[in-house]
């Protein structure tokens, strides 16, 4: 019933729909910006930014989730989820938990330390999930992001 399988260009507009229906469910549908053409140049063109995985069950698109490498100075290579997500009516039948245990082996098969991800802290669902998989919450660590017009005033600084 359930397939997971690696995301192709072909799926640029199955995986923005879902993009845009998790951005719906986060509270934030005006937040997506990207296109399908970004998504196949981003993900599947000559130097791919991210991985993504699709979730099917009974051959119907049910979820994805995207994953990327980073590095970290105190302990090497690891992954960022970035994305998981079940659209609402396939919620509860073990999806989410297979799609992160499918990146879960991308890191164990590719000697990767771990896999980091955020989640809102009204998820509290998500959160329980988590917990019950063993993940460590460091909530002494304060997510930061610079974009916009503030990412191009301090680009502009010392030209």
């Amino acid at each position: 019933m359930l397939l997971i399988r690696p995301a192709t260009a072909n799926d640029s507009a199955l995986l923005l729909a879902m993009i845009r229906e998790l951005a719906e469910f986060e509270r934030a549908p005006g937040m997506v910006t990207n296109t399908e053409e970004e998504l196949v140049r981003d993900g599947f063109g000559e130097s791919p930014k991210f991985r993504a995985l699709i979730a099917e069950w009974s051959g119907q698109p049910a979820g994805y989730a995207v994953f990327f490498d980073y590095y970290s100075t105190w302990a090497g290579p690891g992954l960022y989820l970035e994305d998981v997500f079940v659209r609402e009516a396939f919620r509860g039948r073990g999806i989410g938990t297979a799609l992160m245990a499918a990146v879960a082996r991308v890191a164990v098969e590719e000697r990767r330390y771990g896999i980091h991800w955020s989640v809102l802290d009204w998820n509290q669902k998500a959160i329980e999930l988590y917990k019950a998989m063993g993940a460590e919450f460091r909530d002494w660590w304060r997510p930061v992001l610079l974009s916009g017009e503030a990412l191009q005033r301090l680009a502009e600084k010392g030209k």
